[in-house]
């Protein structure tokens, strides 16, 4: 058997909190893609590269069911859902995609 597929919901952020909220299968991909404007759209336009905020899923029906509940909320009750675990919108992906040159081994 096969290993079980991760399904995500994410919010990614401006650094003047400029809300994406989206879905994936590749959390990893899709936000380096952000990172790198490699889509033309809202994201890159406004420069939302910052992952503020994921909820993993196997079933991708509940990963889709909660991204259109996000965006069907106000501003407010999506700031309060970052702010609940992330109060600094730091960026979650940082050091995701850098290596330390400190940490080489001779």
């Amino acid at each position: 058997m096969g290993e079980e597929r991760c399904y995500f919901t994410y919010i990614v952020a401006s650094r003047s909190h400029t809300l994406y909220i989206g879905m994936t299968g590749d959390l990893l991909r899709r936000v380096f893609q952000h990172k790198q404007k490699t889509h033309e759209g809202f994201s890159s336009t406004y420069n939302c590269n910052r992952l503020v905020w994921f909820e993993r899923f196997m079933d991708p029906r509940n990963a889709i069911a909660r991204e259109k509940q996000l965006k069907g909320w106000i501003r407010a009750k999506k700031i309060a859902l970052i702010e609940k675990t992330n109060p600094t919108w730091a960026d979650l992906s940082e050091g995701w995609y850098v290596i330390d040159p400190t940490a080489r081994r001779s």
